[in-house]
């Protein structure tokens, strides 16, 4: 739904995607988040405590005081920076493949036959493709774009996670200062919606970017620009 304008809606999607390619169809793209998932999670939360300690020592602070919101949201978006660089190349993995049977189908019904589109079999099959067409600086495109849906993601989500905890923690009674398992999966609920109400724009420009031909666009910039002018604001929300 992103990278076109082909569906209206999302079950319209979900329904031509379980109609063409099956089931498997909707989990086309997987392979790379799920191998990515340890590492990018691990490099993610160390990140995050980094971000911590570098704000308590700019302010002198010891470790058992408890930052401001302030801090929390420095350290949330500090988290992303070394994220980006396994988020990238494994979200340009993903668009790719999930987006493969589509262009072909554009390519076959063009009028002038379109240009032929490569399919691959897989993640690793993928990078190589990726690799071999446009070099390194293919397999990392959409960096730029990865780090701004990322960064004020992570701000979101670490800032509405510390604060939905805090005013979900009891402050009277024998479990004073104690959250329920209900209350962290609320608090861990919350913080994701806020992450994508965040994220989505930024995760559009993104895919558009990282699915594009090589040399279709020259930026982030170009595609925002665009995009506006084309389909107009509702499209990042898409």
């Amino acid at each position: 739904m992103q990278t076109s304008n082909e569906f209206s809606s999302t079950m319209q999607c979900f329904k031509s995607t379980l109609a063409k390619d099956g089931i498997r169809g909707l989990y086309r793209g997987m392979g790379a988040p799920l191998a990515g998932a340890t590492p990018v999670f691990a490099i993610c939360f160390w990140g995050y405590d980094l971000g911590q300690k570098l704000s308590r020592s700019f302010y002198k602070q010891s470790a058992d005081e408890p930052l401001t919101i302030g801090q929390t949201l420095f350290a949330g978006g500090f988290s992303a920076l070394p994220t980006t660089l396994i988020m990238a190349p494994m979200e340009r993995i993903k668009c790719v493949l999930q987006v493969q049977s589509v262009a072909a189908e554009a390519a076959a019904t063009a009028k002038d036959g379109g240009k032929p589109v490569t399919m691959y079999k897989g993640p690793i099959d993928a990078a190589k493709g990726i690799l071999k067409q446009g070099g390194m600086r293919s397999l990392f495109k959409g960096s730029a774009a990865t780090l701004l849906r990322d960064v004020p993601g992570s701000v979101a989500y670490f800032g509405a996670y510390e604060v939905a905890k805090k005013l979900l923690t009891p402050t009277t009674g024998s479990n004073s200062n104690e959250l329920s398992v209900l209350a962290v999966l609320t608090a861990g609920g919350l913080a994701g919606m806020c992450n994508w109400a965040v994220a989505i724009p930024p995760d559009v420009l993104k895919s558009r970017l990282q699915t594009a031909p090589e040399g279709r666009y020259s930026g982030i910039r170009q595609v925002f620009v665009e995009l506006m002018r084309t389909e107009g604001p509702a499209a990042l929300f898409r």
